[in-house]
């Protein structure tokens, strides 16, 4: 998946724009950043329920510069392909259907 210039880094979620990191006025960030947070709390708590600990692999509600909500995630690399192996055991036993 990697590539000369890894654009696929990327994909949708820069975080290195011009304006990254200042705040616009006008722009309600306390709506995205609450409802990333919300669903960042609700994957944490399935890591949780997985066997992982918060430690190795952790979700995080954040906001992009126009105020929409994003939630990341980071892990350790262990961790990260232990998660990989259960979503792909989870797609091979029922055709990928959540």
């Amino acid at each position: 998946m990697t590539g000369a210039n890894d654009e696929w880094i990327g994909d949708g979620l820069d975080a290195t724009g011009t304006g990254f990191g200042l705040w616009v006025s006008g722009v309600d960030y306390i709506a995205g950043w609450r409802e990333a947070r919300e669903s960042a709390d609700r994957l944490n708590r399935a890591f949780l329920g997985a066997g992982f600990e918060l430690s190795e692999l952790r979700a995080v509600g954040s906001t992009y510069d126009d105020g929409r909500g994003v939630v990341r995630f980071v892990g350790w690399p262990g961790a990260v392909e232990r998660l990989a192996r259960l979503l792909e055991a989870r797609a091979d036993g029922d055709g990928g259907a959540a």
